[in-house]
């Protein structure tokens, strides 16, 4: 393999893909050569154009649904699967055929990401496809439009740099890994979206230095198409010199673009309904992809006035012909502000509803729509993520007090929502009598986590500043206490540190000291947890009880360990060793105490 050339960014996102590139031959200290890659995508039958991002949304059309040939690209004339933008307008007409949302889906522990699922409604003459297909699919497009435009440096030979949410837990973000090696990009490394955001700021400003100074505390709010991420990097001083280290990492929240275009689509459907005119389920998903688009273009100011929308009808017995609707600006203010954005005071935190005991197989959305409850709850929780940092003693009040404040996600594209969460964060400051946000300019929505996911590769090759980060949070395995049978009774868990709070990347956690028994030659299960709060826990730290927000649940992993020299279901005593790839994935092994087997565990999701 030859030296590469770029490094690559490419922000596998929930709603649009971009790839950005910096030059490494021109360039040197912290002057980047950095460009975005125009796309090419099919954006009507037979028309194909490159275009700064790619929509991620893959449609599975009928066989006679288009004429043939009409699908083909510079670089093959049959895809396997339509994906990009003509994808996403089909899918607005015919939403049974369309995938979306696969982001989620990938990290959603209850479905097995493997499995053909997607879409979750289609009809039986749909050939479906996996979260983990559809996530290749769209990198398999890049690779190749990447290709065709630089044959003498091909993508997989390039310093490639994906992102992932901050909360994606260890097997979301070896799925994702996984995705990039069906799609022929092996070696990639893993990179957290808000540190993307972060970087990019960093490249496209050359005073950073005057706006940051040891002691600043930067909370990075970046809510996408599906995800809200929450994230706060502390500015230090070592050795002379200023630098940056993620301190904390919000829950992973299932809140963001998708629920604020499925809150217009019930509002129009109401006022629909109120005219006596009732749509069905399927006209409800398409309007909800409607509403996307007239979203996204009032949101960015492509579009003036209000937004028309048409939902097709699928026969007479439902509407006959199109129905027409119109989203509102005042509208879009008005349940985006109001259903995400309300005013609250720092003690209210996300609020739970009831269940029923019975619900659709469908993403696990957060319960509490607003926003500024769920950021109200990251910094109460967060409060002593800088304890142990020299400088920030003025930080802590009755809740942890951010200093910058810097945006990401498309959902900002609107200045007002921006003005509203800074108002709501000084009230809270100003509340604890603490000074208000600078909040860092420039952002370039779109492009950013792309953006900074090159700049971090050019770093990784020795320029620029890097943040330092490391597990963003402590992980532990379940560990049975050996008793007696009980009927009804399941054995008490604990939960076993194994790797800390901030263990870096490349590293290997100390080995717990304690001797366990592994289960071999027959099917087990293992039960991981992770904790964002429990900072001072080591390797070895055994835990009796927890709360659910100390520690929550990842997914379980079956696996039938080899019983080479034993019977099956016999116990091997073991110790264990754990270790961050450079991925960000752990990696957990068990040792024998005689032999020189080594049981590794890979930590892979399959349905429950």
């Amino acid at each position: 393999m030859s030296s590469p050339g770029y490094a690559i960014g490419l922000d596998l996102g929930t709603t649009h893909c971009a790839l950005s590139s910096v030059d490494l031959d021109l360039s040197e200290g912290e002057d980047v050569a950095q460009s975005m890659f125009r796309v090419p995508q099919s954006v009507a039958p037979g028309e194909v154009e490159a275009r700064p991002l790619l929509p991620s949304f893959a449609y599975i059309p009928h066989e006679r649904e288009l004429p043939p040939g009409s699908l083909a690209l510079p670089w093959t004339a049959n895809p396997a699967l339509l994906v990009g933008g003509l994808a996403r307008d089909l899918g607005a007409k015919t939403p049974g055929r369309l995938v979306s949302s696969v982001k989620s889906w990938l990290c959603h522990p209850k479905v097995d990401r493997r499995a053909p699922i997607l879409p979750v409604d289609a009809s039986e003459d749909v050939a479906c496809i996996s979260p983990l297909e559809a996530s290749a699919a769209y990198l398999k497009h890049l690779r190749q439009a990447w290709d065709a435009a630089h044959p003498e440096a091909t993508l997989a030979e390039q310093e490639l740099v994906i992102t992932v949410p901050a909360s994606f837990d260890p097997a979301a973000r070896e799925l994702t890994a996984q995705a990039a090696l069906q799609a022929g990009l092996a070696g990639a490394t893993l990179l957290e979206e808000p540190q993307a955001a972060l970087y990019a700021f960093l490249a496209r400003t050359p005073d950073f230095r005057t706006q940051l100074s040891p002691g600043d505390l930067i909370l990075v709010v970046d809510v996408g198409g599906g995800t809200t991420d929450l994230s706060l990097i502390a500015v230090l001083e070592e050795e002379g010199q200023l630098a940056l280290r993620r301190v904390a990492v919000g829950e992973h929240i299932l809140l963001g673009g998708d629920n604020m275009d499925l809150a217009l689509a019930h509002a129009l459907g109401v006022e629909l309904s109120a005219q006596g005119k009732t749509l069905d389920s399927w006209q409800l998903r398409a309007l909800a992809h409607g509403c996307r688009a007239g979203k996204e273009a009032l949101l960015s100011g492509a579009h003036e006035g209000d937004y028309p929308l048409a939902i097709p009808s699928r026969g007479r017995k439902l509407i006959g012909g199109s129905v027409r609707v119109t989203l509102r600006r005042e509208l879009l203010d008005r349940v985006i502000l109001e259903g995400f954005f309300p005013d609250v005071e720092l003690h209210s935190h996300p609020q739970s509803r009831g269940r029923g005991a019975l619900t659709e197989l469908g993403l696990p959305y957060a319960r509490d729509p607003a926003i500024t409850r769920h950021l109200a709850a990251f910094l109460s929780r967060q409060l002593d993520a800088t304890a142990e940092l020299p400088g920030f003693e003025s930080a802590r009040g009755t809740f942890l007090h951010p200093t910058a404040l810097l945006f990401n996600g498309g959902v900002f594209k609107a200045p007002r929502l921006m003005q509203r969460l800074t108002r709501m964060l000084d009230s809270w400051l100003e509340a604890d009598g603490a000074p208000p946000l600078r909040v860092l300019e420039g952002a370039d929505l779109d492009h950013a986590v792309a953006r900074g996911a090159a700049y971090y590769g050019y770093v990784k090759r020795g320029g620029g500043v890097r943040i330092r980060g490391g597990t963003a949070q402590a992980y532990y395995v379940g560990v049975e206490e050996s008793a007696p049978a009980i009927p009804g009774v399941e054995p008490p868990v604990r939960a076993l540190c194994v790797a800390p709070f901030g263990l870096e990347e490349g590293m290997t956690a100390d080995a717990p000291p304690q001797e366990l028994g592994l289960v071999v030659g027959e099917s087990v299960r293992f039960r991981f947890f992770g904790s964002s709060v429990r900072r001072d826990d080591v390797s070895g730290s055994l835990l009796e009880r927890w709360t659910e927000e100390e520690l929550s649940e990842l997914g379980a992993i079956e696996a039938t360990l080899p019983a080479e020299g034993a019977a099956p279901g016999d116990v091997v005593p073991v110790r264990l060793s754990a270790r961050v790839t450079e991925l960000g994935v752990l990696e957990l092994s068990a040792i024998p105490e005689h032999g020189e087997q080594r049981f590794t565990i890979e930590l892979d999701v399959r349905s429950d």
